[in-house]
């Protein structure tokens, strides 16, 4: 199967446990259910949880369907972030996925509200007995502390708070680590760790999720001066309009872009330690680094 047709199939997995498992537009209150399923269903790529089916698979998993409730969790609360950052007290947005951002839609209140309920239902979700309590308690400890205050809610805090005006290399790694790369990295090591993993093969995992998770923020950067609006699905330049603290910003373009490829060699390197019969992580690792929307 070409990587083209694994993310096409796996994306629709993803999809379908997102429309099965959201409540139906109509349950009352209707209005915070049709944008929930509004914020979640209109289109991205799902790489949070096809990472982690990717991961899963990678190390063996022996019945993927039952994962896919708890890893179907990781996009509803990168939706969550995504429906928050746009919003008019964060970045003020009102294009995303190539659409009108919720609030743009629903209004400033429900877009709030949009955002709080997907992240609690993610975390009923990560809650599903799927695999044995301890590990299923770890899962969701590790998501958590991946998005806690210490993690991509510091970053956002960080992010909001600086600027390229005398930023330096540690506060932007911070920004990127934690918005970020947390979120991916823990996609990697749920899908892992959901499969039955060993620490060793945990650890390598955690190691390819810090590097493309730093990767893919980058590459979000030079997208954001190089792309358009109609091939990102946003607004492009918005970084340097809001004068943020970004890789091209403080280091040039050049010099991201060589930040990249040393971590999509360390993502590579790292995938090519998981000996499962599915391993489709350093072809992830490249598609990210490569992509162009």
């Amino acid at each position: 199967m070409s990587l083209s047709e694994y993310l096409q199939s796996r994306r629709a997995l993803i999809d379908r446990t997102l429309d099965q498992h959201l409540p139906p537009a109509d349950t009352p209150p209707a209005s915070i259910h049709a944008a929930m399923r509004y914020a979640v269903l209109g289109g991205g790529k799902r790489i949070r949880p096809i990472l982690s089916i990717a991961a899963a698979e990678a190390c063996g998993a022996a019945d993927l369907e039952k994962l896919l409730v708890p890893i179907a969790a990781l996009e509803l609360i990168h939706t969550y972030s995504l429906v928050h950052d746009d919003l008019p007290a964060i970045d003020n947005d009102d294009l995303r996925r190539g659409r009108k951002t919720t609030h743009v839609v629903y209004g400033e209140a429900l877009g709030i509200l949009t955002g709080d309920a997907l992240l609690t239902e993610a975390f009923a979700w990560l809650a599903e007995p799927v695999v044995d309590a301890e590990r299923q308690l770890r899962a969701v400890r590790e998501v958590a502390g991946a998005v806690d205050s210490r993690g991509m809610i510091g970053g956002q805090v960080a992010d909001i708070e600086g600027s390229s005006d005398g930023g330096t290399i540690d506060q932007l790694e911070f920004i990127h680590r934690n918005k970020t790369a947390k979120l991916l990295t823990v996609s990697v090591f749920l899908g892992g760790l959901l499969a039955g993993a060993d620490e060793d093969a945990l650890e390598a995992l955690r190691r390819y999720g810090d590097a493309v998770g730093l990767a893919f923020q980058i590459v979000d950067d030079l997208l954001d001066i190089e792309g358009s609006a109609a091939t990102l699905g946003k607004t492009a330049g918005k970084d340097v309009a809001q004068n943020k603290l970004t890789w091209p910003a403080l280091l040039g373009p050049e010099a991201a872009r060589a930040q990249v490829e040393a971590l999509l060699a360390a993502a590579i390197e790292n995938a090519g330690t998981i000996r499962g019969p599915v391993n489709y992580l350093a072809d992830i690792a490249r598609f990210i680094c490569e992509r162009r929307s």
